[in-house]
């Protein structure tokens, strides 16, 4: 089988491959974008049904087009992904669906990469991996499969009617654990939630949404996290965004509890520190109102003032009483769901480009293997890397560099004058 050659390939079309693809077409850099499913499938397939975009339509979305309808509303995630086809078209992006990237390696003795696919071989001199930062789900194996509970990660969670009757222990209080207990709650489920320490932002202050104050505080552009520690955010688009408040779920029902331990002999035990790590959540969101309140005093900005922001209910029985050890039968819980995030899978990808952890090693994007570069690595530039707006402004950052190169390795220099003869 013939190879096919190609100067640039980029592996992923979500999000942050068909970033990739516009600004590689702005510069006229001839390339290919191979994805195994469908453009932005992660968003269609590999999500719960009732999943919404956690920014609000202005902001989450590419400079050159605008989401339709409303645009304070959080959109679906069929429409998210419809609005990335859209977007590939008005360029005509060239994206070849169902094709899935098996391994490539550095070519021998010469520039460029040898890719083998499920459709034959290419061989490309630029390699950029857009396959963004969920790659491969994070499954804690606390419970043994032996156990007569069912497990599921929230990769694999679609809606409540999935998981078998009965009371459901979700594991994790980021977005997608915050959102799938509250949603599981309102089927009228009995749900405890296992939380550990988290960031919660308000989803709204003074009349403007968080992703508004991320951008006028300039904290979308931190260009590294403020520890060094992994830090989950409970935040939520869902009901047209509301601020996540587990105080205010444990009212409605909710059971919270501390981080998942241990588990043995049918029952399962939880950290100490629950109330600690609700304050934890409860410092960041007051110190966001701080800043929020300081700035439109320093800038005289006529927003409403929004005191009863600040109140934050009395700990419930649960907090001030924690359960530390959780007999599941008992309780009824029939299934547990683990909310507890991805990890980065790039085994396909047989080069030079790691550090000793197994991480990207890059800066902005730009690997430290020549002609490899990465697109949608959260906090791959700045905060807001891994986000919609952010993945497009990092992918110009890596079509500026390879462009950048284009130019030095097409550089011929002319040939020295004759020498002069002598007299």
């Amino acid at each position: 089988m013939a190879v096919e050659k190609v100067e640039a390939l980029v592996v992923g079309a979500g999000q942050a491959g068909v970033a990739m693809s516009e600004h590689l077409s702005a510069r006229g850099v001839p390339h290919l974008v191979l994805e195994r499913g469908r453009i932005a499938e992660r968003w269609r397939s590999g999500r719960w049904n009732s999943l919404v975009a956690n920014g609000p339509a202005w902001h989450d979305r590419f400079p050159g087009l605008d989401f339709p309808g409303d645009p304070e509303a959080f959109a679906p995630k069929e429409q998210v992904a419809d609005y990335f086809v859209a977007y590939a078209e008005k360029f005509a992006a060239p994206i070849r669906c169902g094709v899935e990237v098996r391994e490539a390696r550095r070519l021998e003795g010469r520039r460029g990469f040898r890719v083998e696919t499920s459709q034959g071989v290419i061989e490309a001199d630029y390699l950029i991996a857009a396959t963004g930062p969920f790659q491969r789900p994070v499954f804690p194996r606390i419970v043994p499969d032996s156990a007569k509970i069912a497990q599921i990660h929230s990769a694999d969670y679609r809606e409540p009617a999935q998981l078998p009757g009965g009371a459901v222990l979700v594991v994790g209080a980021g977005a997608s654990g915050a959102q799938i207990a509250e949603e599981l709650l309102e089927s009228g489920r009995r749900v405890f939630i296992a939380i550990g320490p988290h960031d919660r932002p308000p989803r709204r202050y003074r009349g403007r949404d968080n992703v508004w104050w991320l951008g006028v505080l300039n904290k979308w552009d931190m260009e590294a996290p403020p520890t060094t520690k992994h830090v989950t955010f409970a935040v939520s688009g869902a009901h047209g965004g509301q601020t996540v408040d587990f105080r205010r779920l444990a009212a409605r029902g909710m059971v919270l509890l501390g981080r998942a331990e241990s588990f043995a002999q049918g029952v399962m035990t939880f950290e100490p520190g629950l109330a600690g790590n609700l304050a934890t959540g409860d410092a960041n969101y007051l110190s966001v109102l701080d800043e929020a309140d300081a700035y439109v005093a320093r800038n005289g900005l006529d927003l409403p003032e929004e005191p009863e922001a600040r109140v934050i209910p009395p700990d419930p029985d649960c907090v001030t009483h924690p359960i530390r050890a959780l007999d599941l039968a008992a309780e009824g819980i029939t299934s547990i769901v683990w909310a507890t995030g991805y990890a980065l899978d790039f085994g396909w990808l047989r080069v030079d480009a790691f550090d000793a952890t197994g991480r990207p090693a890059h800066q902005r994007g730009v690997s430290t293997e020549p002609g490899v570069y990465f697109l949608g690595l959260p906090w791959q530039s700045r905060r807001g890397s891994s986000f919609i707006w952010g993945v497009w402004h990092d992918a110009k950052f890596v079509a500026d560099h390879i462009e950048k190169m284009r130019g030095y390795l097409a550089y011929d220099p002319p040939a020295p004058a004759p020498a002069a003869k002598a007299g």
